[in-house]
């Protein structure tokens, strides 16, 4: 049976961010509006009353900047219960301050990390996916790792990590993007993939067996392509999704193509997750300026896949 109208829930974030506002003016649109039922969690000041809105506490300006981060990771944990109970469809995030998120006494490093934990899941991926992007076609990027220094990116990459991330890519492009034979790219580490070792041996190493058991495994898996030209292919329409091995490498190109349109989809977890691709800009709260395209685009992707979970009756 088809999912005709989900449920889904939506974390507030950071309440001093933009987060609230950009949420309440994604609902606003009625197109939006009418595509779900919609259960806001957050503090109680900015739930809505009469609706099943669930609020998580009490959260004033005055409160700092602690209780901004306690009140928006108890938010978080509040409706992935609601998601791991089958209370609600799809979560939907809004953005969080990792600094308040801290200070509130969240020993996580985001959200991505948080909610693996409470799923008690081993393995997660966080993929950036955009249908339409600056440059025309879809882009859909994967971090294999995630919220770490630059300097540990090395230790944390491994052959391993590598396959079970292209693993649960190539999952969710078939399963919920319905492509039949997913094509992967894994990112090179090094300038020019390493030139066959003068830059580092990181290609030979990690990437070239991840791709022999890839391809052993039947996933048409492609590498280890240069950073500088694999983003550009993928959105050329040779691959359906690129595995990047660090932060910033993956998320520099997908922003500068699809900054605004973007969404975070999270792999892995028995429910689906989405949500913006921008942070909680504290400098604009407040002020009018924030843009809910990303949180619209988050909406409804989760509200497509939710449907498609639902009808081949996913893990929820």
């Amino acid at each position: 049976m088809t999912l005709a109208r989900p449920r889904i829930a939506v974390s507030l974030g950071d309440p001093r961010g933009i987060g609230p506002e950009v949420v309440f003016a994604a609902l606003a649109d009625p197109e939006v509006a009418a595509s779900a039922d919609f259960v806001l969690v957050g503090p109680a000041s900015l739930c809505r009353p009469g609706t099943a809105d669930v609020p998580v506490g009490g959260w004033t300006a005055e409160d700092g900047t602690a209780a901004a981060g306690r009140i928006a990771g108890e938010a978080i944990r509040v409706a992935a219960g609601m998601a791991l109970d089958g209370a609600v469809d799809a979560l939907v995030t809004a953005p969080i301050d990792k600094a308040a998120f801290h200070d509130g006494g969240w020993d996580f490093p985001g959200h991505t990390e948080m909610l693996a934990a409470l799923a008690g899941v081993p393995d997660v991926a966080m993929m950036m996916a955009a249908e339409r992007t600056a440059l025309g076609g879809p882009l859909r990027v994967v971090l294999a790792t995630t919220h770490i220094a630059l300097r540990d990116v090395p230790a944390a990459l491994s052959a391993d990590l590598l396959v079970r991330q292209a693993e649960l890519t190539y999952a969710a492009l078939r399963d919920l993007w319905e492509i039949a034979s997913p094509r992967i790219a894994l990112c090179a580490v090094n300038p020019h993939a390493s030139d066959n070792g003068l830059f580092g041996d990181e290609e030979a190493r990690l990437v070239a067996p991840a791709l022999a058991r890839l391809r052993d495994a039947g996933i048409d898996a492609t590498g280890p392509v240069p950073a500088d030209t694999v983003f550009t292919r993928a959105v050329r329409g040779e691959f359906d999704a690129v595995v990047a091995p660090y932060h910033d490498v993956g998320m520099a190109a997908f922003k500068t193509a699809a900054f605004g349109s973007g969404v975070n989809v999270t792999l892995g977890l028995p429910y689906l997750r989405t949500s913006p691709d921008h942070g909680t800009a504290l400098d604009i709260a407040g002020r009018g300026l924030a843009d809910a395209s990303s949180t619209k685009e988050a909406i409804a992707l989760a509200v497509r896949l939710a449907r498609r979970f639902d009808t081949r009756g996913g893990a929820r």
